[in-house]
């Protein structure tokens, strides 16, 4: 079995969390240069029970689907630029890794498709976390996704844009994780339930995806800010997905660097996002992170660009040749 390298983005949610699975409503992705990558080795782990719960889960899934594949994973080394717990998706970028690291190393110069990984990602999150597909979507394909969501099954891909070259992203992790143990499941009943409160976040969300789409369509950096801005306060004030401290983040970014973040993902904690000019990241980002080693030393800035999709590496060897496919 050859060594084979995957590297996957993580994403952030520019507008719209839970909607690509409450149905009916747009949410924006974009996947972000800050990658999970999984290389796997030249056998099996070095001895039972040396992989960890994803991995033995994942090379499970396979198994089923992919005939020949034996009883246990190939040892992998697993490395992530990505705060953890952050609402980036990590998680999903790990798994999405794993799912083509191990078909591709086990398939013989052989490739799943793309679309076969997406799916397959898809379904073995949800049967356990009972969620949506906008992160597999968004980490596979890259750039910036415009998604109408559904009930059940990956979202559609209503559009897609690349991210101008002049702007850069710049990551505010909390230093507090996102807990959405219960999030997935009070909203799934606040929907069974029709929670009127539910419905006017949908509603707010849904509009503020337009304008976001809108905006990164016509390279409007203001209107972006401001409708990011919109989508925030529709998690902040209809699902209260927000924080007193990521609301401090929030008013110190806006007062130090004049930068208008957004939570991504479901909330609770983790990392907020924004989007500013590339020839000014380096001051934004250092005048932001002056501000918050006063206010707030356990916050960490990172910026970031936006990215390409999953990339499947053939792993360098010793002499200069490379191995794998």
């Amino acid at each position: 079995m050859d060594p084979i390298r995957a590297a996957v983005p993580c994403r952030a949610c520019l507008s719209g969390e839970d909607l690509d699975w409450l149905g009916g409503g747009r949410s924006v992705s974009l996947a972000l240069g800050l990658m999970t990558t999984v290389e796997t080795g030249p056998g099996p782990a070095p001895r039972e029970g040396a992989e960890d719960g994803w991995q033995r889960e994942v090379w499970a899934f396979l198994r089923e689907r992919l005939p020949g594949l034996g009883p246990r994973p190939p040892a992998v080394t697993v490395r992530s630029e990505a705060p953890a717990a952050s609402g980036l998706s990590s998680s999903t970028a790990r798994i999405v890794a794993l799912f083509r690291a191990f078909a591709d190393a086990s398939l013989g110069g052989r490739r799943v498709s793309d679309a076969t990984i997406t799916q397959w990602a898809y379904e073995f999150e949800f049967a356990v976390f009972n969620g949506g597909g906008m992160d597999h979507l968004a980490v596979v394909e890259g750039g910036a996704l415009l998604l109408d969501g559904r009930e059940r099954g990956l979202p559609v891909v209503r559009d897609r844009l690349e991210l101008p070259e002049r702007w850069r992203v710049i990551v505010v992790d909390s230093g507090t994780r996102k807990d959405t143990r219960h999030h997935i499941r009070d909203v799934r009943a606040q929907l069974a339930s029709g929670d009127p409160a539910l419905a006017a976040y949908r509603s707010a969300a849904d509009e503020a995806s337009g304008r976001v789409w809108e905006a990164l369509r016509r390279r409007d950096l203001a209107e972006l800010g401001a409708a990011m801005t919109a989508a925030h306060e529709a998690m902040r004030d209809h699902q209260r997905m927000s924080t007193p401290l990521l609301e401090e983040l929030r008013a110190v970014a806006l007062r130090s660097a004049g930068l208008p973040l957004k939570l991504s993902g479901a909330g609770g904690g983790g990392a907020l996002v924004g989007i500013c000019p590339a020839d000014g990241v380096a001051e934004t980002a250092a005048r932001l992170a002056r501000a918050l080693c006063v206010s707030h030393p356990g916050a960490r800035v990172v910026p970031t660009t936006a990215a390409p999709g999953a990339r499947r590496e053939p792993v360098p060897v010793a002499g200069g040749q490379r191995k794998g496919s």
